[in-house]
């Protein structure tokens, strides 16, 4: 009996093993398949370089931006990558953060982006989690052990919209994705601070910016952005920081970042993380 006892484990255990390998090759091809279509739309390009000269009719504070972070001249990213590490929760509730690393694709010149992250988890466990906009669709998807999707969610009028938001705040990480030439359309608000928008696909969305006076993003706010709270979606005041800036090819990035929600009109950060790494694909 011991024996079959034992057999019989053997063969459970075989056929989980095979079972998470099969599903870990599935979602490794799901996120090989959008990064081709990330990639077939790279080919679009916003053209030329950076120019100084072209800076007249934007907010002063945007302009020590641009002539802190670029150089006179320098091409336009074509694509980022970037890697990652840092901690987050899932909700402003809970007191439990979980440390992460993820890898970050971004073809500025169609404004998407895939986020493919690794969640530690108890008992040695770990969720992987894909976030995207491609071709205007938001989407978010969680596996467990990179094999069994619990969650998935796309191309809601609300995931699109939150997704777009994300990209812009982050795009002070590919810095020449926040010029004119590239969509981004620049207001004045003060001395300090510019208010950013950005319409992609029919969606328009728009961030305060916040600079400090060497010409520094120091934070971005919205007054509403979407994101899923008790299971509906709903629009909540959003702020990010940006720390640590340091020269990447030839450009100032920050390379720490953090952002939050409000609740109750406190400010609760869910993701904090590091820059640890950053490669750049120009446009020739």
């Amino acid at each position: 009996m011991a024996k079959w006892i034992l057999l019989t484990t053997a063969v459970i255990g075989a056929i989980a093993v095979t079972a998470v390998l099969i599903g870990q090759i599935h979602e490794s091809s799901r996120v090989e398949q959008m990064l081709t279509t990330l990639s077939e739309r790279e080919a679009q390009s916003a053209g030329g370089r950076v120019d100084f000269s072209s800076f007249s009719k934007l907010p002063p504070p945007v302009v020590r931006y641009f002539q802190h972070v670029l150089s006179n001249g320098h091409s336009l990213i074509k694509v980022a990558r970037l890697q990652q590490s840092g901690v987050l929760r899932t909700n402003t509730a809970t007191e439990s953060w979980s440390p992460f690393t993820a890898s970050q694709v971004v073809a500025p010149h169609s404004n998407a982006f895939l986020w493919n992250a690794k969640v530690e988890m108890p008992l040695t466990t770990h969720v992987r989690v894909l976030d995207s906009y491609i071709a205007g669709i938001g989407s978010g998807r969680v596996s467990l052990l990179s094999s069994f999707c619990i969650a998935s969610a796309a191309g809601t009028p609300e995931l699109n919209s939150g997704a777009l938001h994300r990209y812009l705040a982050e795009a002070v990480w590919f810095p020449t994705a926040l010029l004119p030439q590239s969509g981004v359309e620049w207001s004045p608000l003060n001395d300090h601070s510019a208010l950013a928008t950005l319409t992609h696909k029919g969606v328009t969305v728009s961030l305060e910016f916040r600079f400090n006076e060497v010409g520094e993003v120091t934070s971005i706010y919205s007054v509403g952005r979407f994101g899923r709270f008790d299971g509906e979606y709903k629009k909540v005041p959003w702020q990010g920081h940006f720390l640590d800036y340091q020269f990447k090819a030839g450009m100032r990035v920050p390379l720490y970042g953090e952002v939050g929600w409000y609740d109750d009109g406190s400010l609760q950060m869910v993701w904090k993380g590091h820059i640890i790494d950053a490669q750049y694909e120009f446009e020739l």
